[in-house]
């Protein structure tokens, strides 16, 4: 059995609910089969569950996390989200810390978080809302909580590949199946050649300033 759990982190809207759930489920699922995690079948339920209370409001919006553990139990916990203004623009910065693109469950969204812990400690809330990691060839990889976009002007952006050592993000994902995004390996001199996005499934795509 292993000694970690996988997770999902949904945004949910009492109008439309959950955003991108096909997309959620499918990478639970391939995530589950690959490592051999039992249970991944009873997540959309236990997802409806969680939110059955706030059928037919219109105005909730939550944060939705769901663990599935190594023995198929599955917990999720809710909190209220409150989206980012669209204006907003964060500031990044690139951590000591190094990611190995040999780790095969960086692929994976799993409890198992103590590197980009590591890199989130580099810096202070206020120097930082953002830490982006590199690999051990000096490739971009993904930030601690994000997946990394650069709008270079070729009206596509550019996102590191999976082979770099990152997770397979669900907005990632989504972007590049719309053609909006194609992968491409970027070092961080790359990253001042554009404009910077960083963004996950629960707050979309967010502009971002990297700091030195």
């Amino acid at each position: 059995m292993t000694d970690f759990s996988l997770i999902e982190t949904l945004r949910y809207e009492g109008e439309t609910g959950f955003i991108r759930l096909r997309l959620h489920l499918a990478r639970l699922k391939r995530s589950a089969r690959r490592l051999a995690i039992p249970g991944a079948e009873g997540a959309e339920a236990a997802l409806l569950a969680a939110v059955e209370r706030t059928l037919g409001d219109d105005t909730v919006r939550l944060r939705t996390r769901l663990e599935l553990f190594p023995d198929g139990r599955i917990e999720v916990k809710t909190a209220p989200f409150v989206p980012l203004p669209a204006d907003t623009i964060w500031q990044v910065r690139l951590a000591v810390s190094r990611l190995s693109s040999k780790d095969p469950l960086l692929r994976y969204k799993t409890s198992r978080r103590a590197i980009y812990e590591a890199a989130r400690a580099e810096f202070t809330p206020s120097d930082a809302d953002e830490v982006l990691l590199l690999n051990e060839k000096g490739e971009v990889c993904e930030g601690t909580i994000t997946s990394v976009f650069l709008d270079d002007g070729s009206g596509v952006l550019k996102t590191p590949p999976i082979a770099c050592g990152l997770l397979a993000g669900v907005l990632r994902t989504e972007l590049i199946c719309q053609r909006r995004a194609r992968v491409a390996r970027l070092s961080s001199a790359d990253l001042a050649r554009g404009t910077l996005y960083v963004g996950n499934s629960l707050r979309g795509l967010i502009r971002v300033n990297l700091g030195v």
